[in-house]
Parts: C-alpha cells; structure tokens; sequence
C-alpha cells in the first residue's frame, strides 16, 4: 500500500545561499503537491519563517517555524534542525551574521583553491549567480559546467548528463569538492553541538539532527554517543539521501531512545533537481508523524 505523503519538514527558500525559491512559492508548492503540514528550514537562518506561515495559513497548511544550524561534534559537521522555535530573538541575528562574515571570507579562498584544481573562475562569475558575496559549491558547480571551455574538462564528466553523478550535478559537486575533507573545502568555525541545541531549546523548540545517514557516513554509531553526551528530541530517520537500510536504521534508533522520527526531502530547487517535495523515503504511515508533532506541541 502506497504511504500518503502529507509532511515535509525540511526544505530550503532562497535565504539558503543554496535555495531558490521564495517562501511563498514553496508554500504554494507544497500546497499543490498535497502536502498539509510544512517547514522551510533555512541554513542558519529564519527570515522565511513569517511569510511562509502567513502564506500557509492563507491556505488552511500548518506550518512549523523551523531553522537548519551548521554545527559540530567532535570535528563532525552535522546539521541540526530547531521546530517551533521562537525565531523573533537577536540570537538567531546573530547566528546568521556570524556565518554570514565567515562565508564571505571563505568564498574568497574558494576562488583560489578552484582555480588550482586547473579552472579560471573569477568573482565577475560568480557574482552573476550570488546576490551577497558569498560562493557556494553549487554555485563554482554551475559555473564551471555552463563554460564552453570546460566541456571535455575530465573533471566535469562525472556530472554531466548521463555521468555517475549526474543525477545533482551542483550538490554533488559540492560533496566531492566543497565538503568537509575535499580538496576545497573552507572551515567555518560553527558552534557545537551542545551550544546548538541549547539554543533551540532556550527559545522553545525542539533539536532534530537532520540527514544523519549523510554526515554520519561510515560512522551510525556516533550518534548513540551524541544522544549520551547531548541527546536529540528526534532524528530525521526519513529523508531523500537515505538509502532503505539507513532509514531502517535510525528508524529504528529514534524507537529505541523514545524519540521523534522526522521526515524531510531537504529541497532546494536547480540545485538538487532530483529531490522532490515529499519525497522523504517515508515507509510508514504519516500520520504517525503527525502525531509525534503534536505530542511535542509542534502543531
């Protein structure tokens, strides 16, 4: 029997570097793909909250005020996603500007270590596709890969069109050589993980770690440690990047310390074009998610 696809918690508006759409058009998106209950999480950032939840309840939606923090755990880059929260706080100001300032910094020295790799990528470029400055992965990724010169380049093959990472070129870009460890990656100094989910908590909302099964590669048991030293209020068991096995896997996790298990397809828009509203590898019966959210009075 097929699952009903109602909730997406995690999906990214244009106040995420890497997002396209504005909150509305997500609302009326989600709206038209018969998703009911919603929540854009912006990367360190909670600008869309009041026009998506205006726009959502023009059209009977509920919609949880949400926000997706970068931070660590032992030099583990994770993302944590804070519901309910009470974004009207000079501490999520101040969250999203002192990122902000790394990134400019660090989108300078993503210029340099791309042009190693054997590019000629310039800011004139980039700026045509950011609006403040700072350069994403995606964005040297779509760059590079809409320049004539660069259509044979052997290191753009894997992302072209029938290639092995294809399928979200840009993101994918970004993952083999943006992310933590890959040859262009930039530190950003995030807070820790305890320090964010204090921050959640201290504003009333609720610490989900978002797509474990990505930063958590080759290492699921890191989070029995993390839920000993800071514990989480759910896990997003369910999400796009999971395979069967890694939904299992932390579904089963999430029934074992008596948690939340969360769904989000973590949509962006051009950047990951495979990625669908409501498309989270959800295998049970959403309205069980639905009824976690309101016994943690998220709706």
């Amino acid at each position: 029997m097929e699952v009903k696809k109602y909730i997406d918690l995690h999906m990214h508006s244009y106040y995420s570097d890497d997002g396209e759409f504005t909150p509305t058009q997500l609302v009326q998106m989600c709206y038209d793909k018969g998703i009911a209950i919603m929540a854009i999480a912006d990367h360190n950032s909670v600008k869309a909250i009041d026009e998506g939840k205006e726009a959502a309840e023009k059209l009977g939606m509920k919609y949880i005020p949400a926000v997706e923090i970068d931070c660590t755990y032992n030099g583990i880059n994770l993302h944590v996603v804070g519901y309910g929260i009470n974004h009207h706080h000079d501490d999520f100001v101040k969250l999203e500007e002192n990122v902000l300032n790394q990134e400019l910094t660090c989108s300078l020295e993503k210029i340099r270590l791309t042009n190693e790799l054997g590019f000629n990528v310039t800011k004139e470029d980039l700026d045509q596709l950011s609006d403040n400055g700072v350069y994403t992965g995606e964005m040297f990724a779509e760059v590079l890969l809409n320049k004539e010169e660069y259509n044979d380049h052997e290191l753009l093959r894997p992302y072209r069109e029938g290639g092995e990472r294809s399928d979200n070129p840009y993101v994918n870009f970004y993952w083999d050589y943006y992310a933590q460890g890959k040859p262009c990656y930039t530190e950003i100094v995030y807070p820790s993980l305890k320090e964010t989910i204090d921050l959640i908590h201290k504003h009333g909302g609720k610490a989900v770690l978002a797509h474990p099964g990505n930063n958590l590669k080759n290492q699921f048991e890191v989070f029995d440690d993390m839920m000993s030293d800071v514990g989480y209020d759910g896990v997003e068991c369910f999400s796009s990047y999971h395979t069967q096995d890694t939904v299992e896997y932390f579904y089963n996790k999430g029934q074992e310390y008596n948690i939340m298990t969360t769904c989000g397809s973590d949509f962006h828009g051009k950047t990951k074009p495979a990625i669908e509203l409501g498309g989270a590898n959800c295998i049970i019966d959403e309205a069980i998610i639905e009824e976690q959210l309101k016994a943690n009075k998220l709706i």
